[in-house]
């Protein structure tokens, strides 16, 4: 048994294929090409499992992957097909003759129940091994199971509806628990609750299902031999545990609604197709006498479940008397009937016969038929052999068959991953909704296809219904990829002359107003598309050129806000003299560029609003930029054009601070011209530093001087720092404004004396006032009046100068007693020199034996000396080396250029003194010993070293030379 259920291909049975389930129908693609690359595999593929019984098999029950089939009359084969090497035999323990009437596994594969012909029923759990009987059930030929998907576990089963042979429908629950000997049984209850009438009286039950809508309802169909029920109810809230018993009892005074056919069978069975195993079921298929009657399950119907019911007759030689089917599975497109020699596929969308496949008559005839609904597999069984179907993607042909019958929404869904498919579904519907005349729906599909874009185009332009070419354009535009241009460009071209013959041809008709209006909108809602905005763009100057063509002003201006082609826009306002709408479109997008084009044009009309518009914008805008406008429009001198000019410039200079040269000497000469009240104001805030002004001193000087401006002049002139010209010219003006001026060369004491005698001979000549020139005088200290007195003519009385030549006499004996006074102090000072002087060549040291150098600390007397006032004393050659490293570099190089010629002068002679000619030629030689010895003690010796300058200046020097700082660092360790 180790290769039950191994599968291979039977070497004496052929593989049913089932190619698409409806006749294929040769259509062409546009833009694809099909080619089959390798050979298909087929929908419903046989395979015999490996398997040889040890007795007949007398029924085979699959579910949830367990597959359980009872052998002869007392053997149960229970296989986990996950784990196929591994079968589990139960022996059922019975001595009588009964036999396997049914068997029942629910939807978890947990709970199974054997139906046997002796009226009993066993209870057989997937963890057990135990066959339990059913103590409640005895007496019941059960006939069909409607297991609880909604509360069905692997522990229990929850409320069941089980039908019998005699007609009843009953309610059950099982549960998996083993109690030991005095423990609960597996059946909890057992209560019937209806019996299904035919018109001879109660029916067997042949088929029950039991299923939970979305929206709560519950709904249980039966079926007994000719007739399919139907009950639908809703449970109360909170009363699940209640079962099915609300459902039934709404039917109590009424029968429930069914379907009757004549033909019978003596039995019927249903199936259901469910997508997904915990899902509401999609479809039935009821197999009866007359045929299978098959549809759609729709649980929102409040009257009946069943739509799009069709009934799918047997042919000749199927069928009551002849060859009965013995079972029927539905898949989605299918349903697969059982004969005892063949299995037969019918599609469920055309109703044709798909697949005929025979079995061997070596296996015996076909008994059963059923489905795995969790994994989609079909079996069947013989009493010596067992079969699995497998459906392999049934659905890949599915599309062909909905194309036939002009489904094209069912069509698309189920060829969306195959373009090739897509297209020829897509290209069939636009041909199907032109010739209906539903030209905007054909066109919309046409623009998904492949086909050639000249055929459509005529195709449209043929029926004359530009709309819908439009509309055909406009997609195919919409699916344009970024490298296209050429395509992009003649679709738009082409769009825009449609939408504008459209219009053109509609205006002034007034009963197509409102047809008029839709299309400008449609335009409009093309033009401003952002699907269409970057193809618009490239093909912008040609749009303009049809736009213009047409005469159509409206939309030229429209297109150009759209591409942001602001600079049409304002050229077409400014055309038009609508000067203040160009204005408003330079406000609102607010580019520089736009505005230095434009302002020459638009300051000569509306100066106020642009002047305030340009304030607005402040420093994005370049004032440098925008002189030239300026210039032109004030050229007229008017007092208005030259107040806007002046209004802008202070804005830039006093708002904006800008500092740009040409801006203020433009403001210089609109002030000049305009406003000469201003121009002093502006000079005076500018300042009187010529490095810090902003504006051409000498361009401003001229400017001031052509139109007569003095005292502006004069300001210039104090700032160019020319005060003799800024006095003479301000003596044309106010004698108060040059002596200002004289003053300001406050470090010039004789220029200052110089400007002031201008000032006084101006005075005394020009004006003849003694009394102004006496004030002059008095104003400045550096006049006095001899300097004066000369620029008076001889006839002037002395009485005018009497207190003038006072002053100046006390002046002078004032300065004359200062001297005094500054002498006496000189010579005491002197006396004292003296005094002290001497005072110091009488002072002295005393030096004792055991005094030592304070450097060294050996005995001070051993070599020369120094000794200072502070008591420190040093050898000379210790002194030297404390000293040289505090001095400057050129100390230094003094130092050392002594000490080479005091070692190279000769030493001093004993006995007396040298002679005076020995003297002269020393002195001709160059410096005594005695010489150098002092100008090396004033170098060396002249204050202490631990307590002069030298000390507090070497305070931020380090103890330790950085050179030396490595080597004494290691000296340490």
């Amino acid at each position: 048994m180790a290769s039950i259920l191994d599968e291979y291909e039977d070497s004496l049975s052929r593989s049913a294929v089932l190619q698409p389930g409806c006749p294929s129908v040769g259509i062409p693609h546009s833009g694809y090409v099909n080619a089959q690359l390798e050979k298909e595999v087929p929908i419903f593929t046989k395979q015999r499992i490996d398997f040889t019984p040890s007795e007949r098999i007398t029924s085979l029950v699959v579910s949830c992957n367990q597959l359980c089939m009872s052998l002869g009359k007392d053997t149960l084969l229970r296989i986990d097909l996950g784990k196929a090497n591994e079968p589990n035999h139960v022996e059922l323990g019975r001595k009588d003759d009964a036999k396997v009437h049914k068997m029942f596994l629910d939807h978890t594969g947990s709970h199974l129940l054997i139906a046997l012909s002796s009226t009993e029923v066993l209870y057989v759990n997937r963890n057990g091994q135990k066959v339990r009987p059913l103590a409640r059930w005895k007496g019941q030929l059960v006939e069909s199971v409607g297991w609880n998907k909604a509360l069905g576990t692997e522990s229990g089963t929850g409320p069941i509806l089980v039908g019998t042979a005699q007609g009843q429908i009953f309610e059950a629950e099982l549960s998996a628990s083993e109690g030991g000997l005095f423990g609960p049984a597996p059946d909890l209850y057992f209560r019937p609750l209806y019996v299904l009438n035919e018109e001879g009286g109660p029916a067997p039950v042949c088929s029950l299902e039991a299923e939970r809508g979305p929206d709560g309802r519950g709904f249980v169909i039966a079926t007994t031999r000719q007739r399919l029920f139907q009950f639908i109810g809703r449970a109360a809230e909170g009363a699940e545990a209640q079962g099915f018993a609300g459902l039934f009892a709404a039917y109590a005074d009424h029968p429930p609604p069914f379907r009757e056919f004549p033909s019978s069978l003596g039995y019927s069975e249903l199936a259901f197709y469910t997508p997904k195993l915990r899902s509401a079921p999609r479809a039935f298929a009821w197999m009866m006498g007359d045929g299978v009657l098959y549809g759609a399950l729709d649980c929102s119907r409040p009257d009946s479940l069943l739509s799009e019911e069709r009934v799918w007759e047997y042919p000749e030689g199927v069928g009551p008397g002849a060859s009965p089917p013995l079972a029927i599975v539905l898949t989605q497109f299918h349903f697969l009937l059982l004969l005892a020699d063949r299995v037969e596929a019918v599609c469920t969308l055309t109703g044709q016969v798909v697949l005929r496949d025979h079995f061997l008559e070596k296996f015996g005839p076909l008994k059963h038929m059923v489905k795995d609904s969790s994994t989609g597999h079909l079996w069947a069984y013989t009493e010596r052999a067992v079969f699995r179907y497998h459906v392999q993607r049934e659905a890949r042909d599915v599309w062909r068959t909905y194309l036939d019958m002009n489904r094209f929404d069912l069509a698309k869904e189920y060829c969306r991953e195959r373009p090739d498919c897509l297209d020829t579904v897509l290209a069939r519907e636009a041909d199907f909704c032109f010739r209906q005349r539903r030209y905007l729906e054909s066109a919309r599909c046409y623009a998904l296809t492949q086909s050639y874009f000249e055929e459509i185009a005529l195709k449209f332009l043929e029926a004359r219904q530009e709309e819908a070419l439009a509309e055909f354009l406009q997609r195919k535009l919409a699916g344009l990829k970024p490298a296209e241009r050429t395509q992009a460009t003649l679709l738009t071209t082409w769009l825009t002359e449609l939408y504008l013959s459209r219009l053109g041809a509609l205006q002034g008709d007034p009963e197509a107003l409102n047809l008029y209006r839709e299309t400008r909108e449609r335009f409009r809602s093309f033009l401003s598309s952002p699907r269409h905005k970057e193809w618009l763009f490239a093909s912008r100057a040609s749009i303009h050129e049809l736009l213009a063509s047409h005469g159509d002003t409206e939309h030229m201006v429209y297109f150009a806000v759209i591409m942001q082609d602001y600079e049409r826009v304002v050229a077409y306002h400014c055309q038009h003299e609508a000067y203040e709408e160009a204005l408003a479109v330079l406000a609102r997008h607010r580019d520089p560029q736009l505005f230095y084009k434009f302002s020459p044009i638009l300051i000569r009309h509306i100066p106020r609003q642009l002047v305030d518009a340009w304030i607005e914008l402040g420093s994005r805008l370049d004032a440098r930029q925008l002189i030239p406008a300026l210039v032109n429009y004030s050229q007229g001198g008017e007092a208005q054009q030259v107040s806007q000019a002046i209004r802008y410039m202070e804005f830039c200079v006093n708002v904006l601070g800008e500092t740009e040269q040409a801006i203020h000497n433009y403001l210089l000469s609109l002030y000049a011209r305009g406003q000469p009240a201003s121009l002093l104001a502006y000079l005076e805030q500018a300042g009187a530093s010529p490095h810090r002004v902003h504006y051409d001193l000498k361009y401003a000087l001229r400017l001031c001087a052509e139109h007569g401006h003095h005292r502006a002049c004069v300001h210039v002139y104090k700032v160019l720092e020319l005060y003799e010209e800024a006095v003479d010219l301000a003596l044309q003006v106010d004698v108060d404004l040059a002596k200002q001026c004289a003053d300001l060369p406050e470090d010039d004491e004789e220029l200052r004396k110089k400007l002031w005698l201008k000032i006084a001979r101006h005075v005394v000549q020009e004006e003849e006032d003694v009394q102004t020139a006496m004030a002059c005088l008095a104003s400045c200290p550096l006049l006095k009046i001899e300097d004066v007195l000369p620029f008076f003519p001889d006839f002037v009385t002395i009485d005018h100068f009497k207190e003038a030549i006072c002053s100046s006499l006390k002046a002078y004996n004032h300065h004359i007693q200062e001297l005094q006074r500054e002498m006496e102090e000189a010579t005491a000072s002197a006396q004292r020199i003296r005094r002290d002087l001497q005072e110091l060549r009488g002072r002295y040291g005393t030096v004792e034996p055991q005094d030592k150098c304070a450097t060294c600390d050996f005995p001070l007397l051993n070599r020369p000396f120094y000794l200072f006032l502070c008591g420190h004393m040093f050898h000379a050659d210790c002194l030297l080396q404390a000293v040289r490293p505090g001095l400057p570099a050129y100390k230094q190089a003094r130092l050392e250029e002594l000490q080479r010629k005091l070692g190279a002068a000769p030493a001093p002679t004993k006995g007396s003194a040298r002679t005076k000619e020995a003297e002269g030629g020393a002195a001709m030689a160059g410096p005594s010993r005695e010489q150098l010895k002092a100008d090396l003690d004033e170098l060396v010796a002249a204050e202490c070293v631990y307590c002069g300058e030298l000390m507090i200046r070497s305070i931020d020097r380090p103890f330790i030379d950085p050179q030396r700082y490595e080597e004494e660092h290691l000296s340490w360790l």
